[in-house]
């Protein structure tokens, strides 16, 4: 996409619209702050328009106008501006003295060339099915389950992959992008040592494993996961990958069989189905592993965590789609000490994530 350049902006500029940032001793008082929650909808339609006009793309290094940013994107100047300094309330680009536009830490996040890129999560957390079933939380909440077949007359992934082909691709985007950012952080956190086998349960495309490959050139790596999604496995894992020789790549649920016994189990992200397909997963595992095998299970928590607000609000969307659950600490160790395993320590993996070290007795 092009960028503005730094070119004369000979359009009249008002006088700057964004208020001058609040600081932690002026907070707006509860009333106020509430009617702020209750307009929350507004900040997530913003964040999508920005990335779905990729309003950040547009931006370069230099500050660019309303105006100048308008014709990048094939929108209507005031409108941009109106959008713009919503964002800007939140920390999402930041006005100029003389009224122009520049970016913050998080607009740079909306850039899909930016290596911590959230556009596409951002795209994902509020696709149109979102703005179907919030409304219905008080359901959810009254009834324990999913409230999606009722609005979509189908379940979740049903609809998904029938009669939603964009929020689909969406989906896959956001789940990549989300893999690879997180799969680094993995590799320096689990120590190999003794391990020369290491499988990846319900592993998507592969990016954990493929990067714990990466820094341990001796290990031999499994990826289990459903037909569909390990055909589009990482590259580096596929035939002709550099890794293609110690990896392989087993189609299958996780919840029906684990058919390979190996040295360590991970299983990240992925236990946040009901209950019985939880219980399912980890007592496939320990039927599965020999004695002694390690088994590190990486979630995100509700609980214990500096990232509450997002865990929690992922906690409220799978209850709606789904009729999942994140986990606080207590339920993911009942889980696993239930399943037969024995729970060892429990490490951050990084802001959102935790690391469940468990073995097979």
């Amino acid at each position: 996409m092009t960028t503005v350049s730094p070119t004369p902006d000979t359009t009249p500029v008002a006088a700057p619209l964004t208020a001058p940032p609040v600081s932690a001793a002026q907070n707006p008082p509860p009333s106020m702050r509430l009617r702020e929650l209750a307009f929350g909808a507004a900040c997530a339609a913003a964040v999508r328009a920005a990335a779905r006009l990729r309003v950040a793309d547009a931006l370069a290094e230099v500050p660019a106008s309303a105006a100048e940013l308008a014709l990048i994107v094939d929108a209507e100047p005031v409108p941009l501006r109106r959008l713009l300094r919503a964002l800007c309330c939140y920390g999402i680009f930041e006005e100029t003295a003389d009224g122009k536009f520049v970016h913050t830490e998080m607009s740079r996040l909306l850039r899909e060339d930016d290596p911590n890129s959230l556009r596409y999560i951002s795209l994902w957390c509020t696709e149109p099915w979102t703005w179907e079933v919030w409304p219905r939380l008080d359901d959810a909440v009254r009834s324990g389950t999913s409230v999606f077949p009722e609005a979509f007359g189908k379940g979740f992934f049903e609809y998904l992959h029938e009669d939603a082909g964009e929020s689909a691709q969406v989906f896959n985007r956001a789940m990549t992008t989300s893999s690879v950012q997180s799969a680094q952080d993995v590799a320096d956190l689990l120590d190999l040592t003794g391990v020369s086998s290491v499988a990846d349960i319900g592993g998507g495309q592969g990016h954990v494993l493929a990067s714990l490959l990466e820094k341990h050139p001796s290990v031999q790596g499994t990826l289990l996961d459903l037909p569909g999604v390990v055909a589009r496995a990482d590259a580096r894992l596929r035939d002709g990958g550099r890794l293609a020789d110690r990896v392989r790549i087993v189609p299958g649920d996780c919840r029906e069989d684990i058919p390979f016994e190996v040295d360590l189990y991970i299983i990240k992200n992925i236990l946040e189905w009901d209950d019985e397909s939880t219980r399912r997963t980890l007592r496939n595992v320990v039927a599965a592993a020999r004695p002694g095998a390690r088994v590190v299970i990486i979630e995100n928590l509700v609980d214990d965590t500096p990232s509450m607000r997002f865990t929690t609000a992922m906690d409220l969307l799978l209850l709606l789609n789904v009729g999942g659950a994140k986990h606080t600490r207590e339920s993911l160790v009942g889980r696993m000490s239930d399943a037969g395993l024995r729970v060892g320590e429990i490490h951050p993996v990084n802001a959102y994530l935790h690391a469940f070290e468990c073995v097979v007795p």
